[in-house]
């Protein structure tokens, strides 16, 4: 078998789209309800084009006429007009200005808005999947890329064609065989563009994917999870060489990018001056011949410029155009991403919900396909034993594990079936990897079930929205999170609306409100990023206290200890009596306490329930459940 790196990536084999017209008209849509501000800036860019168009000409009056025949009069009336139409030209720029910044802001509000609530419609295995670094990469560099196809690129486009048209119409009445020879290096200036605008896009493409990459990889060694494993295993150095490569990547295509630029400059440059060599020479020798007056050169080689000037302003925005298209196609990417977890259109509302929970022959897979995700990713590993030569942590894990069959297997769960009258106590127990988890996560539709039906008061849940599942269903997992700010407003995250009172009392009963008194800025004081500066026990019974605070029928919860000292275990002890008094409560089970308490005991293995009743019933029975208390229990 090949080795990979021991952190590497693999790209998803589905192509990305190319740049197509219905790329371009899905596009437009965001445009669409810009389109007034769209209008608007045309008619501003029809009136400063013209303006502009009008200094030449007054030009080559004052150099015909006004200057020769020595009229005072005219030469004002020239020089006034030389000065006000500029002012004119930049009123009407910045109100075109004005609007397409509108277009442009409008722009990315819509689509970062479409982009995150797509995201937040997404399943749990999405999130599973995909590095936070590549989400944020799309809805920042990317979406900033595609407002530059709509509010600069297009523009500029417009602009452009309306100067090149408006040009070239004035050039041929004041001399039409000087114009067509200005106008002949125009062939070359589209095969440049056309040659260099896909090796551009090409270059802008693996751009976003390299900082992508690399904003993941910052995203996963500088979150406070991430610096701390770091600093434990002494890889500082290992990341910032991993690092290192990261940016070199991106340099390198910056240097790229900019090289092929200033080429395509320099081309355009040495294009542009055959051009104008061509006109001024054969327009000077008609100007000594007196069949071109001097003014009319002077005004032609003027309207010249600008014409070159756009012609490549023309050339150029194909060329940004499909770059920036580049950003679109990779959010329509995530846009596209199909939907696991779907609600039902009409579904009906839950209201007044018992609590009642049934497992319906429930069967569990987790998806191995890569459809609807971004890219596989590789987590670190090492690959030392690859020769079967086993560490001694490896001999020693297999020694503990002698005592359980393997938990590898194809079904998560499989045929799993029980009810949860309401008010009811359900515990969950059974060796590490046995699917307790995996069941929790089922009843609030983190995923959906291969085959069979959970019901919630007999309804399937699958029919009812989302929304009431969240409002019915209180969670706390093992791994808690906080947000980086206040003590309440982690608390108030549960229940916007709740009072200070409501607080105190959600607290007190998780037995953590004293000690969020003595805090120096008491419920205002700020946890850290992911309440990394409380313990573990500390952040467990703020958990607590935040689901007290959503009050919900149903309770669901992973009552992991091994990290908490005696004392913190007691008060969480004394709050979790409140928290299953009066709810249906499922739980994986740490505690005699809760075991002894509970109305059914579920004992898991292999994804199966192969045990169930109370606790004494399980004793009488000598299985595994048995076993399970003698090793872990009975302590």
């Amino acid at each position: 078998m090949r080795r990979r790196n021991w952190r590497s990536y693999i790209n998803a084999d589905d192509e990305k789209p190319r740049l197509s017209w219905e790329l371009i008209k899905r596009v437009m849509v965001y445009a669409k309800p810009y389109r007034w501000q769209i209008v608007g800036s045309l008619l501003t860019i029809l009136v400063y084009t013209g303006v502009a168009l009008l200094s030449p000409l007054i030009l080559r009056h004052l150099i015909d006429y006004a200057i020769p025949e020595k009229d005072i009069n005219r030469l004002v009336f020239a020089a006034v007009g030389l000065l006000i139409l500029p002012i004119i030209s930049g009123a009407f720029q910045v109100v075109t200005r004005r609007l397409t910044s509108q277009i442009g802001e409008g722009v990315i509000f819509d689509l970062r808005v479409s982009l995150y609530r797509h995201l937040q419609r997404m399943s749990l295995r999405f999130f599973t999947h995909t590095q936070l670094g590549e989400l944020i990469s799309r809805l920042n560099n990317d979406v900033v890329g595609a407002q530059t196809a709509i509010s600069r690129t297009l523009v500029t486009l417009v602009t452009n064609f309306i100067e090149v048209l408006s040009i070239l119409v004035v050039m041929l009445t004041l001399e039409w065989k000087l114009t067509l020879m200005g106008i002949l290096i125009v062939p070359f200036f589209i095969i440049a563009a056309r040659r260099l605008g896909r090796v551009f896009r090409e270059i802008a493409r693996r751009q976003m994917e390299t900082n992508a990459r690399m904003n993941a990889m910052m995203n996963e060694t500088l979150n406070i999870g991430g610096a701390l494993l770091v600093k434990l295993f002494g890889r500082r150095d290992d990341e910032i060489s991993r690092f290192a490569r990261r940016a070199e990547e991106v340099k390198s295509l910056g240097i790229q990018r900019a090289t092929l630029g200033i080429v395509f400059m320099v081309i355009i440059h040495l294009l542009t001056a055959v051009g104008t060599a061509l006109v001024y020479g054969v327009g000077g020798y008609l100007v000594i011949l007196d069949m071109f007056t001097l003014g009319t050169i002077v005004a032609f080689g003027d309207y010249l410029s600008r014409l070159y000037a756009s012609f490549q302003g023309l050339v150029n925005a194909p060329v940004e155009f499909a770059t920036s298209m580049v950003s679109f196609e990779r959010v329509f990417e995530v846009i596209d991403l199909p939907i696991d977890i779907m609600e039902k259109p009409n579904a009906p509302p839950l209201e007044d919900a018992a609590g009642e929970i049934e497992f319906d022959t429930v069967t569990f897979k987790y998806p191995d396909t890569q459809k609807g995700l971004l890219n596989d990713v590789y987590r670190p590993y090492l690959m030392e034993n690859a020769g079967g030569i086993l560490s001694e942590e490896e001999q020693t894990r297999q020694s503990l594990s002698k005592a359980f069959a393997s938990q590898a297997r194809e079904l998560a769960l499989k045929e799993i079936t029980f009810k949860a009258h309401p008010g009811d106590l359900v515990a969950l127990v059974g060796p590490s990897g046995a699917g307790k988890t995996t069941l929790t996560y089922l009843v609030p539709r983190l995923y959906d079930p291969t085959a069979g039906t959970i019901r919630i008061d007999g309804h399937d849940i699958r029919d009812l929205r989302l929304d009431d599942l969240a409002d019915t269903i209180g969670m706390v997992t093992q791994e808690n999170y906080l947000f980086h700010d206040t003590v309440k407003a982690n608390l108030l995250y549960a229940n916007p609306e709740a009072s200070d009172e409501d607080l105190v009392n959600a607290t007190k009963a998780a037995n953590i409100h004293h000690f969020i008194a003595d805090l120096p800025e008491g419920y205002n004081t700020i946890v850290g990023e992911r309440g990394y500066r409380l313990s573990g026990g500390e952040k467990q019974r703020l958990a607590l206290a935040r689901v007290l605070l959503k009050n919900p029928r149903i309770m669901i919860l992973d009552e992991a200890t091994s990290h908490l000292d005696s004392e913190s275990e007691a008060l969480i002890q004394e709050a979790l009596e409140n928290l299953y008094a009066n709810r249906t409560s499922i739980v994986i089970a740490h505690r005699l306490s809760t075991i002894l308490s509970a109305d059914l005991i579920l004992v898991m293995d292999k994804g199966e329930i192969i045990e169930r009743g109370t606790h004494q019933e399980l004793l009488a029975a000598g299985g595994l459940y048995a076993h399970l208390y003698e090793t872990q229990f009975n302590k």
